[in-house]
């Protein structure tokens, strides 16, 4: 699904797509796909140059990747099975050819022990879905040529993405490390019966959420404390946050506390079926971006 939405979003921004995938079904799944995207992206303003026809399915990876100027590789994240792709492609590259992978729990410096050449591979990790999210998390190390990550950086920002640089590697990178802490707090908040699964979630886009779309939560307890700023709030505000830190969960995403989740998104979500919740979150998404792009004045 990742691959799909890239796929979207790339034919969307004007540009030709070779997709390989080993399931025998893979043009049907992404034509479908694409055919439920695409009037997400023309909301969005992002098909202007788009030509959803621009597109092939290759039976091989090698004859994918042939004279592409840039891979966006999404493959299930296993460390053999990108190696395995790795090895495949890698003789098939075009000299200057940038490869991007999504993975989003595995480290750019394990994936590299695939090439034999890992000087035009980076990170390039999409928030899903890729053609909704503007955020993608870039990064190369000693190993990567600074044209490899920059070339990168710049094509995302060509089609409409936000990007960040990732200086050090941490498991998870940045974004998913961010909302993995929020979520086990809320995990611990239900184990130990604070509030009901829901409350968590509407505590969350009917209050904090809504300035985090906004603005990170640095600038925004930057704000907290009026002119004085973030000098001002730390001296004001660290003894109840060192309270609060203190007292934070450290819970595991075990059975008992995975039925307990099941049981609350299930009350929660009452009849409406995963597709019909699927698109009242990219509506609302979708409403957001188009409010916000005129006082950001990018390309998101």
């Amino acid at each position: 699904m990742i691959g799909a939405s890239w796929t979207s979003l790339f034919l969307a921004a004007g540009k030709s797509v070779a997709v390989y995938d080993s399931s025998s079904s893979v043009e049907k799944s992404v034509r479908d796909y694409m055919e439920a995207a695409w009037p997400t992206l023309e909301k969005l303003g992002l098909t202007e140059n788009g030509n959803p026809d621009a597109v092939r399915f290759l039976s091989s990876p090698e004859a994918a990747v042939k004279d592409a100027a840039f891979v966006q590789e999404s493959v299930p994240e296993r460390l053999a099975i990108k190696h395995a792709l790795y090895q495949q492609i890698e003789n098939n590259l075009a000299p200057e050819c940038v490869i991007a992978s999504s993975a989003s729990g595995l480290t750019l410096s394990d994936m590299q022990k695939g090439w034999s050449k890992p000087n035009r591979f980076v990170l390039g990790h999409p928030f899903n879905p890729p053609h909704l999210i503007p955020l993608v998390e870039v990064m190369g190390n000693e190993k990567t040529d600074d044209a490899a990550v920059d070339f990168a950086e710049q094509f995302y920002q060509s089609i409409g993405k936000v990007t960040i640089r990732l200086n050090k590697e941490r498991p998870g990178h940045v974004a998913n490390r961010l909302q993995a802490a929020v979520w086990r707090e809320a995990l611990h908040l239900v184990k130990e019966g604070v509030a009901s699964v829901e409350d968590i979630d509407i505590a969350m886009w009917a209050g904090p959420g809504l300035r985090w779309a906004a603005m990170g939560p640095n600038m925004l307890f930057h704000l907290g404390a009026g002119p004085g700023g973030m000098r001002d709030f730390c001296e004001r505000y660290s003894d109840s946050f060192n309270t609060w830190w203190d007292d934070l969960g450290s819970p595991h995403l075990d059975a008992s506390a995975a039925a307990l989740l099941v049981s609350g998104v299930e009350a929660a979500a009452g009849s409406a079926t995963t597709d019909e919740l699927a698109q009242q979150r990219d509506e609302l998404i979708v409403a957001m971006l188009q409010a916000v792009r005129p006082i950001r004045g990018t390309g998101d």
